[in-house]
């Protein structure tokens, strides 16, 4: 939730903090005093939560000092010599196309550009760029900044609250006659002689061995957009008409298909039953066929079923996490103004779930008359986890070898290994315990001693086959959303619209579900039993068409040109899908799992 917006009299101190230096082309976030910046007496690095950790949140003080409704023309800030070392570090993060994000009030910094298509029409791009190259291989940087606050005043009181916090970046190579620190008179920029910068038309070249003056102009104007919706300008991306039609699109399409898929579910079983049941009373009995002459070993339990169990487990800790996080988020909880929010809400809950994730690996592993619970609660709790983890430290080490602020220092690394050793895993435990205690499900019939012949499959009812062919609903059912969602982490925008990713995510139950189920109705159909794994793989597919569309969307979207950044990416993605695989997998598992039981109790088996 916003905090109440702080009100500021005229004259008051507005500390302007700086955050990391972030670059789409290579992904990895550094510190803003990493460059050779002008830095103030004493650096003073922010309190963060770990979410701002994770994401490599770097929140510091700056020399840029503001007064309220005091505008300032031509301040310096100081003089900085380019040394070989300086000059080529600045030229790298130039060439790099490194943005430096700054802080006022919360807002973060943003450069208005002008929209080709509508005339007045802005987007706002986050952070203004360290420099510009020029076509023959110059690098410029932007050393004067010409800053713009909007405030809304409140007019009886006389003060007013911070509404937007604009830059516009400019490169200027200053002249002087007698260097005096700040007192230094510039024949460049003089407010008093009506010079004042408005264009880059003598820009100043990064060269090793000269000086670099760093200036800044603070303007305020008046705005009437309220507090409240200060965030709005922000959240108008470049894609402001958010496919609205391709998403109303897919959930046409979902509803198409939910509804066929019903209408054939209920007419095939009603049929089907009402006439197994009237077989009853005639000699036919023995010439059954389809999904009731397996019924003797529907519930046989399947191989590896400990893996199985453990899966499931994994799957129900994080769909717990989504769903939760997802009311938060629709409510208003994780808004964009609250930096990390998300990150921390997701982890804690993902901890919290833990509960649930040994509960229901447990039950399914007493349903399968499984004895060890402890060996399953321990898998439940380490696997995922573990993986994902040593994916996780890989990456750091890389990140850390670049020199960037994005990776996990020591003391966090171990924050999150005590969180996952210290709640999580005895959470799991306590879950085994509770689920393992309750009394067995019963299956609905019994399972004979000696199972059953699997006669031969038609070519599409393989089983690699029909399990490519699940995951495409579901993935389609999500992919317009996944671009946007991707966008917003690798392209540094804000992802707002929580209300329709809910929409999309209960899509996605329902498509993982119905997919589940019809592929394993035509599979007892034809009097193949092996259902348990295979509905866990059917929907969890669709993970896989996510990891290809996160490569399609690397090739097509994204200028990554460094080997380390494209490491990263694919090993984000990669955690993603796995995740993604589980939730899925776990959903289309629970469906048939409740399908079969349904139909198998509804049927007289003498």
């Amino acid at each position: 939730m916003h905090q109440a917006g702080k009100w500021f009299m005229q004259k008051d101190h507005l500390p302007v903090k700086v955050n990391k230096l972030t670059s789409i082309k290579t992904q990895l976030p550094y510190s803003f005093y990493s460059l050779p910046f002008c830095k103030p007496d004493t650096i003073v690095d922010s309190a963060e939560n770990l979410g701002e950790v994770l994401r490599g949140d770097r929140i510091e003080n700056s020399p840029y000092v503001f007064e309220m409704r005091v505008p300032q023309m031509c301040q310096i800030v100081c003089k900085i010599s380019v040394g070989e070392k300086e000059g080529k570090v600045l030229k790298e993060k130039i060439e790099d196309e490194y943005r430096v994000n700054m802080i006022l009030d919360n807002l973060p910094l943003v450069v208005p550009i002008q929209r080709v298509d509508q005339e007045g029409a802005y987007f706002y791009q986050h952070g203004f760029h360290v420099g510009a190259k020029s076509k023959d291989e110059k690098y410029f940087i932007h050393n004067h900044l010409s800053f713009t606050v909007k405030y809304h005043r409140d007019a009886q009181r006389d003060v007013s609250r911070i509404v937007a916090f604009e830059v516009k970046p400019y490169s200027v190579k200053h002249e002087y006659g007698q260097w005096n620190d700040k007192k230094t008179h510039l024949t460049t920029c003089d407010p008093n002689a009506k010079r004042i910068i408005t264009s880059s038309d003598s820009p100043l070249e990064v060269e090793a061995g000269k000086d670099i003056v760093f200036t800044y102009d603070v303007d305020f104007k008046e705005s009437d957009i309220k507090w409240a919706s200060r965030w709005d300008s922000y959240l108008l991306m470049t894609d402001d008409q958010i496919h609205w039609f391709s998403i109303v699109n897919s959930l046409m399409i979902v509803l198409f298909l939910s509804g066929m898929v019903a209408m054939i579910m209920l007419r095939t079983l009603y049929r089907d039953i009402s006439k197994y049941n009237q077989l009853e009373t005639q000699e036919e009995a023995q010439e059954e066929t389809g999904w009731k002459l397996v019924h003797g070993d529907v519930f046989r339990p399947p191989a590896n079923s400990d893996w199985l169990c453990v899966y499931v487990g994994t799957g129900v800790q994080f769909f717990g996490m989504m769903l939760v996080t997802m009311v938060f988020a629709v409510l208003g909880f994780l808004s964009p103004s609250n930096r990390g929010g998300l990150m921390t809400a997701m982890l804690l809950l993902w901890v919290f779930m833990g509960l649930l994730a040994g509960y229901s690996s447990s039950r399914l592993y007493k349903l399968f008359k499984g004895s060890e619970w402890k060996n399953i609660a321990l898998r439940t709790a380490f696997t995922f986890p573990g993986s994902v983890f040593t994916v996780f430290f890989f990456l750091n080490i890389l990140i850390w070898g670049q020199k960037s602020s994005g990776a996990v220092p020591f003391t966090t690394m171990f924050a999150l290994v005590l969180l996952w050793f210290g709640i999580s895993v005895p959470l799991v435990f306590v879950g085994s315990y509770l689920g393992f205690k309750k009394p067995a499900i019963e299956d609905p019939v019994k399972t004979n001693k000696i199972p059953r012949q699997v006669p031969e499959q038609a070519w599409y009812m393989n089983s690699i086959f029909s399990i490519l062919i699940g995951g495409i609903l579901p993935f389609g059912a999500v992919f317009i959303e996944l671009f946007f969602i991707l966008t917003s982490i690798w392209l540094h925008q804000f992802y707002y619209i929580f209300g329709f990713l809910f929409l999309v995510f209960l899509i996605l139950i329902v498509t993982c579900a119905e997919i589940s189920i019809v592929l394993c109705y035509f599979q007892l159909c034809s009097e193949d039993y092996l259902w348990w794994w295979r509905s866990y793989l059917t929907s969890g597919s669709s993970a896989l068409y996510l990891f290809l569309y996160a490569t399609f969307y690397f090739y097509t979207k994204l200028e990554i040109t460094k080997f380390v950044s494209a490491i990263l990416y694919f090993g984000y993605m990669l955690i993603a899908s796995y995740a993604f695989f589980a939730l899925t997998g776990t959903i289309g598992f629970y469906a048939c799992l409740m399908f079969t039981r349904l139909i198998y109790s509804s049927v007289k088996i003498e």
